[in-house]
């Protein structure tokens, strides 16, 4: 596809978002046309006086002046009125447009799957969202402006040229496509330089991202140099890439400026040669001159604004490209609400993989888990253990096979509705920054203050909270680092416990914890696990002895299945798994 087409297909793109607009956008065009008027008038009036003073100085009148001096300056309080109207309400439109798309980019976000954000750096998103937009809120309020007045400018000033000399007009106007021509070259090489830059940047913003918020990491291992070096690294590419663009630039305005040059000197070489004859007046040279000048400023406007232009076209596409991933789990057309569950999950015959031509993590697995039990999954790394509680509330789509919650498919109800009735405890805690009772209402946006500190009761977490200087309204930090991890994972089972799902994860919740943290927080998941269907993943033997029926999943499958006593005297894997970590 050819640039031209390919911004033309952006542009129409990113058309429907002036909908809301219109009259704001409307308003916008007709101030700048009234902006424009006075521009053109002024040559008139120029022209007006000096061909009355150089034809017959008699009527060159103080009435005259007087009239013309009034009627320029009613029309510069227009200007100064309309000029307001597009620096306030134009640019606030962008603004609002901005608004509109980061709306729809961050909605967008949301609904892609972990698929996704394996492998995407969200440093780069976070350039998108930042960066690219800001370029668009310029671009969306300058763009018609700018065109608009410049189409206007050209027109008119072809026109009223035309009345005065017309081989005149056509030779001035000959040079212009020409421009554009030359112009153009350099505009395709801008775009691509800006395209660049803006990818550079995001690796760079993602660089740093992954850098700072893993600082305690850096300087424990004492790799400030390391990262600094791989800093200045990034840096450097990205100082090599705006290098080239501004490159491009210095060429595209330096063409610009002889342009220009040679359109004056044909105005002043070629109207001085038409004054020798008579063919044209020393009015009409004179409005010339000013007209030229008025047909330059607008298409030395559009050169500079065509920076712009690119920059907002760049990130137009970026932002096009994102929105152009379609999510790979949605739900199904006609999905239906999973209400009154009562917590009886069944897998048929599933398998998944994560990516085409890899392994299967899971293959053919049968099971049938009753309402309110409690299954643990033990086993090596790598046997499917996180990846299989990862299909229930569809983080990732079966490869094959289906999964049923109460005997209903659950790609057949709203993922919204399936993911309310699961809780998840995860062994890494994200804390949102924030206060203590912000992060606890996660589980339920609408619950009261008695709510809240019922559910940190039921976690073990309200004294540790109470003693805190601001108690519920103690903040907590970014992702939590306020706080220790027995106090971050109390936090979290609180939010579940104010969630209360019938169906609970626990995700190795406490193999990062101390023994005094990992008996206060297991204590609390045991409360919380009680009347659920709960499946917990664990390292820790000794946690899971109480589980209705442990399983012990390998590559292979489901290795063995049973309750602790029948596993150890079976003496096959698990009881082999229990030996060694009870001699550790």
């Amino acid at each position: 596809m050819s640039k031209e087409k390919q911004n033309l297909k952006l542009i129409k793109r990113f058309l429907p978002y002036y909908k809301k607009y219109r009259v704001t956008l409307a308003l916008d065009l007709i101030c700048a046309a009234l902006t424009t008027v006075c521009e053109l008038v002024l040559p008139m009036i120029v022209r007006e006086i000096t061909g009355r003073a150089t034809e017959n100085i008699a009527a060159l009148t103080v009435g005259l002046i007087l009239k013309c001096t009034l009627f320029y300056i009613v029309l510069r309080v227009i200007d100064t009125l309309a000029n307001y109207y597009m620096a306030s309400a134009g640019h606030i439109m962008g603004a609002k447009i901005e608004a509109d798309m980061r709306h729809d980019f961050f909605e967008h976000l949301q609904k892609l799957s972990f698929t996704y954000y394996d492998r995407t750096k969200i440093g780069t998103l976070m350039s998108r969202i930042t960066n690219d937009l800001f370029d668009i809120t310029e671009f969306s309020h300058h763009c018609p402006e700018e065109f608009f007045i410049a189409g206007i400018k050209i027109v008119a000033s072809f026109i009223l040229l035309c009345t005065m000399n017309v081989p005149l007009t056509l030779i001035v106007f000959a040079v212009i496509p020409v421009m554009v021509l030359v112009l153009a070259r350099y505009q395709r090489r801008m775009k691509r330089g800006f395209r660049e830059s803006r990818q550079q940047i995001g690796e760079l913003n993602s660089q740093v991202e992954d850098s700072l918020l893993g600082i305690r990491v850096v300087k424990a291992f004492a790799k400030e140099d390391y990262e600094q070096e791989k800093f200045n690294k990034g840096n450097e590419r990205f100082l090599t890439v705006k290098k080239y663009v501004y490159k491009i630039m210095g060429q595209f305005q330096s063409c610009t400026r002889l342009f220009d040059g040679i359109m004056y000197i044909i105005v002043v070489a070629a109207g001085a040669l038409f004054l020798r004859p008579g063919l044209i007046t020393a009015g009409d040279y004179v409005a010339y001159l000013m007209f030229v000048t008025t047909l330059m400023t607008s298409v030395r406007r559009i050169v500079e604004f065509s920076e712009q232009f690119q920059r907002g076209m760049t990130g137009i596409e970026r932002f096009s490209e994102i929105l152009d991933i379609q999510p790979d789990i949605v739900d199904e057309k006609g999905a239906d609400e999973l209400k009154a569950v009562k917590g009886e999950i069944a897998f048929k015959n599933v398998s998944f993989k994560y990516n085409e031509g890899k392994k299967e993590v899971i293959s053919n697995l049968d099971l049938v888990v009753k309402p309110g039990e409690s299954i643990a999954l033990v086993g090596p790394s790598g046997g499917g253990k996180t990846t299989l509680c990862s299909l229930i509330p569809r983080f990732y789509d079966t490869t094959n096979g289906n999964i049923t919650v109460d005997g209903v498919n659950i790609k057949s109800v709203t993922l919204k509705s399936l993911r309310e009735n699961i809780g998840t405890v995860a062994q890494d805690v994200y804390l949102f920054s924030g206060s203590i009772r912000e992060n606890i209402a996660y589980g339920k946006e609408d619950a009261t203050d008695d709510e809240i500190m019922a559910a940190a009761k039921l976690a073990g977490a309200d004294e540790f909270i109470c003693a805190l200087p601001d108690g519920y309204d103690s903040y907590v930090g970014e992702r939590g680092i306020m706080l220790s991890g027995g106090q971050k994972q109390r936090i979290s089972i609180a939010r579940v416990f104010l969630k209360n799902p019938p169906i609970l994860i626990l995700d190795e919740a406490t193999s990062a914890l101390d023994n005094e943290s990992e008996r206060l927080v297991q204590k609390s998941l045991e409360l919380l696990a009680k009347g659920r269907t709960t499946f917990t993943i664990a390292h820790r033997l000794t946690t899971i002895k109480n589980a209705d029926r442990i399983l012990v999943l390998t590559e292979n499958g489901i290795e063995e299945s049973g309750t602790h006593s029948e596993l150890l005297s079976k003496k096959g894997l698990y009881s082999e798994l229990y030996k060694l970590y009870t001699e550790e």
